[in-house]
């Protein structure tokens, strides 16, 4: 079994292509997720900041603080237009002649009646402030208008103001800390990004000695050598667990080395903090919890490899595999999942578990 395994173990390190799925690609994914994804976020908000808005408003004359207060905002155009009902104002929308319209149809200082107004346009998946920047001005444009209420009903103490405002104030006491609250968010992330690597890391070294082999011949070749077809699989095997487990202590390494970067050289408030308490014996307990995975994956990989007549046959296998796997992680991320003892047994469920509860 070990001259099997020194065998295999230096034809992997021949073959650059699975070398760089086992060494390259964890030492790489983090940084290039990272620093993609972070960059693509705050592009996208800063553009969304900085956009600037054609608005129509219908009723202005209604409210005209409220017009002049929109008519200087950085993020507001005013557009003048025969646009005289909601109905106009969705058809430029549709035409892309305006970005927004705003219907006031009601002055707020008629009776003391409640001013309805529409905010007419396209709330699209992209990141957009438009509604909350006119929020904003409404807010403040209506807290002038209570002022001017209250003052006609001779209520001016600003105390009494604020209780029938608001008579009850709900005040938020959070027991879970900043290492608690990111926790939970990097443990539903972490397990998209680990277990397909390890997955991965199984994979192409398996195709290789199986299929691979087969197609080149070489397989018949070991199989009339003296030696058992037991120590053979298990040369095999051994070689396949090793590249997915030098797949996971890498990719573990690497999310360490950059999780000390980020903590070290990036400020970013309560998630620096939240970072530095996990410690390099939490990503040594994440590793291990990685080692029985990586093992259920070199098995099935393996015997999906030495099934397929071809290379090519054995790579449309692990299409589907990889795919399947993704199913009991989204699983673990489902509401009020977490480890118990009926999720234990969840094969991978119970991983991507442990993980966030590590976390």
């Amino acid at each position: 079994m070990y001259e099997v395994f020194l065998k295999e173990i230096k034809e992997l390190l021949r073959d650059r292509k699975t070398l760089m799925f086992v060494v390259a690609l964890p030492l790489l994914i983090f940084p290039i997720i990272f620093g993609a994804v972070g960059y693509m976020m705050a592009s996208a908000n800063l553009e969304a900041e900085q956009e600037v808005h054609k608005v129509h408003v219908i009723g202005g004359q209604n409210a005209p603080e409220f017009l002049e207060k929109l008519r200087y905002h950085k993020n507001f155009e005013l557009i003048n237009g025969n646009y005289d009902s909601a109905e106009d104002i969705k058809t430029a929308i549709k035409n892309e002649e305006i970005d927004a319209g705003i219907v006031i149809r009601a002055n707020h200082n008629d009776g003391m009646t409640q001013s309805i107004w529409k905010v007419i346009f396209n709330d699209s998946a992209r990141i957009s402030y438009l509604y909350s920047y006119i929020e904003e001005l409404k807010e403040s444009y209506q807290k002038s208008v209570r002022l001017e209420s209250f003052e006609k009903i001779g209520i001016l103490k600003a105390e009494k103001i604020e209780y029938l405002l608001s008579p009850i104030k709900l005040e938020k006491v959070d027991t879970a800390n900043a290492r608690e609250n990111w926790g939970e968010k990097l443990g539903v992330l972490l397990p998209y990004l680990l277990i397909p690597i390890v997955l991965t890391g199984a994979v192409y070294p398996a195709i290789d000695l199986g299929a691979g082999e087969k197609e080149r011949g070489t397989l018949e070749t070991l199989l009339l050598t003296p030696i058992s077809r037991t120590s053979i699989v298990l040369g095999k095997f051994s070689t396949v667990l090793s590249a997915s487990l030098a797949t996971s202590c890498l990719t573990v390494l690497s999310m360490g080395l950059w999780l000390f970067v980020l903590r070290n050289f990036v400020e970013v408030g309560e998630f620096t903090s939240a970072l530095s308490n996990i410690t390099f014996f939490e990503l040594l307990a994440m590793l291990s919890l990685l080692v029985p995975l990586a093992a259920i994956f070199s098995s099935i990989v393996l015997s999906i490899s030495i099934y397929a007549r071809s290379f090519k046959e054995a790579q449309n296998y692990m299409g589907p595999l990889s795919m399947l796997v993704f199913v009991p992680v989204i699983i673990s991320v489902m509401p009020n999942m977490e480890l118990n003892f009926k999720t234990a047994f969840i094969p991978i469920t119970n991983i991507a578990l442990a993980i966030k509860e590590l976390l």
